[in-house]
């Protein structure tokens, strides 16, 4: 994309509206305007970074043998009459009414839609189990909505939904999840550590929360330090063997890891003190298992192997895409902008022509845009070049790749890499072969 023909609306100076780090930047680097009171239209940069997300989660869901589907955003608010949480959920529902004045309303999450859609063509325990997830906006009207999208009214979500013949099935799917989660973080290029969250009035001790480490965080955190050395990409738990799910499950759960509303100072004292680590984080996902919750309100249920009816065991899984956006800048950035990890950036790398105008300069520039496959943004405004330098910090592309008339004279281009600001002189082809991991 050539930076001349974009748009990508950079601002000079900070909003005053923006009180957190990942707000002002997210507005100042053009990802995102807002539109009305937490609902934000997202531009084309920002837009790109949900895709990238959203494409780690979808590759992780279906490592493990989900199954995608999309579900409207309209429900029918008779759903939830039957399941009883159309008059509990509250006033963050947004009711509305058709022109027939049949109820409806925005989704604020989707339990009551799937397990319809379930009971409509499962009729058997041998159907089971079922993994079934979507990638799609949810609606809670918040009643002060602020920080941008990290707690705005309208949110892209990843929900997953699980449907298991019995208990012990239903252990399984929630830490095949689990790994899927542990995984799809780590991919992210962040650290999220899961907690153990309140299951409320269903009981047990299948819920988990997960959490980035940031200052700006809502709750604070307590975890062993040894979490962080986890490779969780190369962990060899195999998803379809129970006994190695449950040494997965077991080795993970035997580390110290809590929110301040659940820490436990005795727990805490036996962690050694090298390893303690404290501080604020930010909950981008949460996995829960309910049981028969849903299909039992709902009458939904299926034939067991006896004969007898058999009501489905069920997990919820979710994930805050857009909220990760906003998380991610919360945890990578410095002075000068954003800090993207490199699989989540809107661009691999920005080209900074610093004399556009002069022949060679401008042939060098032409030539590596075309072999970055819409990878590379273009910096080909004819501004000075202390501006296309704080614009590439701003926006956090993970390489910056300069050329200037000194370099252009011998194919050379200068690299500097965003995250530790190291700085090489390379050939052009041993640059880009750098930039793109060949």
């Amino acid at each position: 994309m050539r930076l001349s023909r974009s748009f990508l609306p950079t601002l000079k100076e900070t909003p005053s509206d923006a009180q957190i780090p990942s707000h002002r930047l997210m507005l100042r680097a053009g990802l995102i305007r807002q539109t009305s009171s937490g609902i934000y239209a997202w531009l084309p940069a920002g837009l790109r970074v949900l895709r990238n997300i959203s494409q780690i989660v979808r590759e992780e869901q279906d490592r493990i043998g989900a199954q995608e589907v999309l579900m409207p955003t309209l429900q029918s608010a008779e759903l939830w009459k039957r399941s009883g949480r159309y008059d509990a959920y509250g006033p963050e529902m947004l009711r509305i009414q058709d022109r027939h004045e049949r109820d409806l309303l925005y989704g604020p999450t989707n339990e009551e839609m799937i397990t319809d859609l379930l009971g409509q063509s499962v009729k058997s325990y041998r159907e089971l189990p079922q993994m079934l997830y979507h990638i799609q906006w949810k609606f809670r009207d918040e009643v002060r909505p602020r920080f941008g999208v990290m707690r705005g009214r309208e949110f892209l979500m990843k929900d997953a939904y699980s449907f298991d013949a019995s208990y012990e099935a239903a252990v399984d799917t929630y830490r095949r999840m689990m790994l899927a989660y542990l995984r799809t973080f780590q991919r992210l290029g962040v650290r999220a550590v899961p907690m153990v969250a309140d299951t409320g009035p269903i009981g047990g001790d299948l819920s988990h929360e997960f959490l980035i480490l940031a200052p700006t965080g809502e709750s604070g955190v307590f975890y062993d330090g040894a979490l962080e050395s986890k490779d969780w990409l190369s962990d060899p738990a195999d998803v379809d063997d129970s006994a190695s799910l449950a040494g997965f499950f077991n080795t993970l759960t035997s580390y110290y890891a809590a929110t301040d509303e659940k820490h436990d100072a005795t727990a805490w004292a036996a962690v050694p003190e090298e390893n303690r680590r404290e501080g604020r984080g930010i909950e981008v996902g949460h996995i829960f298992y309910f049981g028969t919750k849903y299909t039992k309100s709902m009458d939904i249920s299926v034939t067991g192997p006896d004969g007898a009816l058999l009501y489905p065991e069920m997990g919820s899984y979710g994930i805050g895409v857009s909220r990760l956006v906003g998380a991610i800048i919360e945890a990578s950035h410095d002075d000068g902008g954003i800090v993207w990890p490199d699989s989540v950036a809107p661009f691999r790398a920005a080209i900074l022509n610093l004399k556009v105008g002069d022949a060679e300069c401008d042939a060098l520039c032409e030539r590596l845009y075309a072999a970055g496959d819409e990878q590379f943004l273009y910096d080909d405004r004819s501004d000075r070049a202390g501006a296309k330098f704080a614009d590439a910090d701003l926006m956090g592309h993970p390489w910056q790749m300069i050329v200037g008339p000194r370099g252009a004279k011998t194919g050379t281009v200068e690299l500097k890499r965003r995250a530790t600001g190291e700085r090489f002189e390379l050939p052009a082809e041993e640059a880009l072969a750098k930039v793109l991991g060949r």
